[in-house]
């Protein structure tokens, strides 16, 4: 007969192996957008994935507040500038995985390896197609040109999309330029700033502006619901350094309990085999070049896009914010 203290031991080690093998995830994606994927991986590893749901800000609070005695083993969210946002609260650690650094392109991770993004979304130019033609298009840039004053439409500079995107042109441009792009686009604007892309979106639409800047993921999902909508999409800045890009991405948080299952997620999550699941729920690109787009994404056409890293939408975030406010964009 087993001894108390042995039999004690052992379902100790039991319970321990159990705990280890689940991943807990915490996500600021939409549930119905994420937890198919994740059922697809305990489906073909066996893994348990614990997927706790919410918006990105109390999500790195909580984190703060557990501490080491945290349950998250993983940290995903959008937009570079709330991973860099994540890893600058010292809420991620770095990672030593020469599949991720294969699979995912140095522009599309943090430089420390503390994130890596899994999907990529342009933030390009929409305009309204019996109002203006493609080639009266070409930049980012020219849109602060006095030739589309009242036709120019933007979402609030309130949203993290917009400050990744002047911080990526603070980046590019410095100070002064980016300074002077963006007080061109308040001179221009047809009204006032719309409070998601959507709505901007469907205001080119039905011609209350004639141009305007979204990720093109909301282009996707509107057209998919009203086709007839007058909207093309102009893939920016081709004769340049290319279309700004952002992502949805993911790290290993700093007190991970399953460190080497959280690892072995992201992993999948690179590869080939996942990378359409997790693009192809919210109309993104992949972010492993290997992988190509759904049908109904590639249909937009291909575009060259931005080397620049994705990172720099955190380490300017503040610079373009104060930025931002001094040109009075709302």
């Amino acid at each position: 007969m087993m001894k108390p203290m042995l039999l004690a031991a052992l379902v100790a080690a039991i319970s321990g192996s159990a705990f280890a093998e689940e991943v807990v995830v915490y996500s600021s994606r939409g549930e119905q957008l994420i937890k198919p994927i994740l059922d697809a991986y305990k489906k073909e590893t066996g893994v348990d994935v614990k997927l706790v749901s919410d918006k990105e800000g109390p999500l790195m609070e909580r984190l703060r507040a557990e501490g080491s005695n945290t349950p998250a083993d993983i940290l995903m969210t959008v937009d570079a500038g709330n991973l860099w946002q994540a890893s600058n609260m010292g809420l991620l650690k770095a990672v030593n995985s020469p599949t991720l650094s294969a699979n995912i392109p140095a522009h599309l991770r943090d430089p420390k390896n503390q994130w890596f993004g899994l999907s990529v979304r342009a933030r390009t130019i929409f305009y309204n197609t019996q109002k203006v033609k493609p080639a009266q298009l070409s930049s980012y840039e020219d849109l602060a040109d006095p030739k589309w004053k009242g036709r120019l439409c933007l979402r609030t500079s309130k949203k993290v999309y917009n400050q990744s995107l002047v911080a990526m042109f603070l980046a590019e441009h410095g100070p002064v330029k980016t300074e002077r792009i963006v007080k061109g686009w308040m001179d221009n604007l047809a009204t006032d700033v719309f409070s998601d892309d959507t709505k901007m979106l469907e205001a080119i639409g039905a011609g209350q502006c004639d141009v305007g800047i979204a990720n093109t993921y909301y282009y996707g999902r509107l057209m998919k619901k009203s086709p007839n909508l007058p909207i093309g999409i102009f893939w920016a800045n081709q004769d340049g350094k290319g279309v700004h890009v952002n992502i949805s991405g993911a790290g290993v948080t700093r007190y991970a309990k399953n460190e080497k299952g959280a690892i072995k997620l992201l992993e999948w999550l690179s590869s080939p085999k996942a990378q359409n699941l997790y693009a192809d729920v919210d109309m993104e690109f992949p972010a492993n070049p290997k992988v190509k787009p759904a049908a109904e994404v590639a249909a937009w056409g291909p575009f060259k896009s931005s080397l620049i890293n994705v990172a720099n939408a955190g380490t300017r975030q503040a610079q373009a914010v104060m930025l931002m406010d001094r040109v009075g964009y709302k």
